[in-house]
């Protein structure tokens, strides 16, 4: 009888080894070549990106993200091959999937924000962009959030979401910026003169461009309440916009006082009456 069940279970174990080895085997080799083959895809996608100029994180996250599902997918592959039921396996990793994108609605919002700016590149490092209400330099676009510095040193983190479903400004993605600036004279001074004033502060700035599409402009802009308006319009390189902007004011305000053209300021006028009796 002891020697029936040990032939028994030498023949089971025969007939299970010719049954499932091969399947086995065949499992264990499609796992190594697939794991290469995956290798080699992962490399050859991040060379492609590379080629492209993608962001660098954008670039790791893809590849990593294809590398990680290719596995998953040929893990199920090859259980099923051997013989291990994945229907059930995958029905609970998706349910799994949709529990953790419910739980993370806001998170997964600010990654594709970020997949968004890093493929499409409305801004890059180094861009200074005003949006949601903060401006300042990029000095980091993470995969959810991106990092601002402002001219104070304050740094800003913004949400990928966000920036990437509002407006932003990028102040300085042109090489060349347009700078307006309204300068009031009084009623009493000559328009003309004041307008030669301010072409000659102008024209003699150097770092005011003078191209034939660019030339500095000097308008009549408005009647105002106690001045009037004088709009100057003045081409500048991007990298010289904020020089220029703070130095017209000071060179117009020396001009003006040169040739006696007054900038008005509030006043109000107050009458004191007097009232028999009282």
């Amino acid at each position: 009888m002891e020697n029936i069940s040990i032939e028994a279970i030498y023949t089971q174990a025969v007939e299970m080894l010719m049954l499932y080895g091969p399947k086995f085997l065949l499992a264990i080799l499609v796992l190594l070549i697939g794991w290469w083959f995956i290798g080699r895809i992962s490399n050859m996608a991040e060379k492609s990106m590379a080629r492209v100029k993608f962001e660098a994180g954008l670039t790791h996250f893809l590849v990593s993200f294809i590398s990680v599902i290719l596995k998953v997918l040929l893990l199920i592959s090859v259980a099923s091959m051997i013989g291990i039921e994945t229907t059930s396996f995958i029905a609970m990793l998706g349910a799994a999937g949709l529990a953790v994108g419910m739980a993370l609605q806001g998170s997964l919002a600010n990654f594709a924000g970020g997949v968004l700016i890093l493929f499409f590149k409305p801004f890059k490092v180094g861009d200074v962009i005003e949006a949601q209400g903060h401006m300042g330099k990029v000095v980091e676009i993470q995969i959810f959030v991106t990092v601002l510095l402002t001219y104070d040193n304050e740094k800003i983190i913004i949400p990928n979401g966000a920036l990437s479903n509002g407006c932003v400004k990028n102040k300085f993605a042109e090489p060349t910026r347009r700078i307006d600036i309204e300068f009031g004279i009084s009623y009493g001074d000559d328009i003309i003169r004041a307008r030669e004033v301010l072409m000659s502060v102008l024209n003699d700035y150097d770092l005011v461009l003078k191209e034939e599409n660019k030339q500095p402009v000097v308008h009549v802009s408005q009647h105002g309440d106690s001045h009037i308006g004088m709009l100057v319009w003045a081409w500048v390189d991007s990298d010289n916009f904020w020089p220029v902007y703070f130095g017209l004011y000071e060179r117009v305000k020396m001009a003006f006082d040169k040739e006696n053209i007054t900038i008005p300021f509030p006043q109000r006028d107050v009458h004191i009456h007097q009232f028999p009796g009282k």
